[in-house]
């Protein structure tokens, strides 16, 4: 093993250690102390690879977004009929949080209880996402006959609405258990895109 193998696989091992960390806390609840016991890693070796907390929960994030981004995208889901298509990926979001259950407290606070002075970054990072969730959308449109007062822009602007102020109503929650917010998040959002969807959409009669 070269070198820059060595590298990669250490830090691979630093991050996989303050996955289980955050994992498990919120970001002012973690630390690097519980990272370094956890994985048997010193603090200098931390800053070695890392600048600092900061650093280290940014490329965690990162990894749980990218990580479910590339899992929806590598699914196939039909388009035919828009409520079996959104059943599809709502899912998927499940399969892959089950399967990976630290992730589901990362993406929880990263999504509704970021750091207040990484929200820019946080916001960089889940554009990957918010693309993926925009094309998913308009997949759906084109499958379906909206109102005759609602047009395709129209209807995309009002996901977008949707989508910042389910995310809000969230954030403005106060829950001590994020396992408890998450569940709630992911039960209301199956619930409300199908509200929406349908509140635009053409019924049968008209």
């Amino acid at each position: 093993m070269d070198r820059e193998e060595k590298y990669i696989l250490r830090r691979q091992e630093i991050i996989n250690s303050a996955i289980d960390e955050f994992g498990i806390n919120s970001y002012v609840e973690a630390s690097l102390n519980a990272i370094c016991r956890n994985g048997n890693i010193s603090k200098g070796t931390i800053y070695h690879y890392f600048k600092d907390k900061d650093d280290l929960y940014l490329v965690c994030v990162t990894e749980c977004f990218n990580s479910l981004t590339n899992f929806l995208n590598s699914e196939k889901i039909s388009f035919n009929k828009a409520e079996q298509a959104i059943e599809k990926y709502l899912d998927l979001r499940h399969q892959f949080f089950k399967e990976n259950p630290k992730f589901s407290n990362i993406f929880t606070n990263a999504l509704l209880r970021p750091p207040k002075h990484l929200l820019e970054q946080i916001k960089e990072i889940k554009t990957g996402l918010d693309k993926f969730n925009i094309n998913f959308f308009e997949q759906v449109l084109r499958n379906t006959n909206l109102k005759s007062d609602v047009s395709h822009e129209e209807a995309i602007e009002y996901f977008l609405i949707f989508q910042e102020s389910f995310n809000y109503y969230f954030q403005n929650k106060a829950y001590g258990d994020f396992r408890n917010l998450f569940e709630e998040h992911e039960l209301k959002l199956r619930k409300l895109l199908k509200i929406m969807l349908y509140g635009m959409v053409k019924e049968e009669t008209e």
